[in-house]
């Protein structure tokens, strides 16, 4: 190695030796344990501690503005009107009845023909083989 890169490297491990000296430093001491009890009880008495297991407070509101009758009525309305969405996966089964009321595309003859094409090419997955199947 020459002259100029090993000085290069030890300025940098002495760079980074003392760096990591000089930023551990804090301007005061730490508190002892007394302290931050004390200050802890001061915070609770004050009520400013955040009870264990719960996030910020937020005020929220468990009174309606209206009654039980209004809310059912409305959402009677709603479901009549078809903006409810349907509760569970019956939204996902909706769309798989309205996929499959589609006319098909494709002539049953044209369908035939494919699949004898395909026999005859040797590109048809053998029933109980394909992706759908379950393992064994």
């Amino acid at each position: 190695m020459s002259s100029n890169t090993l000085t290069a490297a030890v300025a940098l491990i002495a760079g980074a030796v003392l760096s990591h000296a000089a930023l551990g430093q804090t301007t005061s001491p730490p508190l002892t344990r007394a302290e931050v009890k004390a200050e802890t009880r001061a915070e609770e008495k004050a009520g400013k501690l955040t009870p264990a297991g719960q996030g910020p407070q937020f005020k929220v509101s468990n009174k309606s503005d209206k009654s039980r009758a209004q809310e059912k009525a409305e959402t009677r309305a709603e479901e009549k009107a078809g903006k409810l969405a349907p509760a569970g996966d019956a939204d996902i089964a909706q769309v798989d009845r309205k996929i499959e009321a589609q006319p098909s595309t494709v002539s049953r003859e044209a369908r035939k023909a494919k699949t004898r094409a395909e026999e005859k090419a040797g590109t048809l997955i053998p029933a109980g083989e394909g992706p759908q199947a379950p393992k064994k």
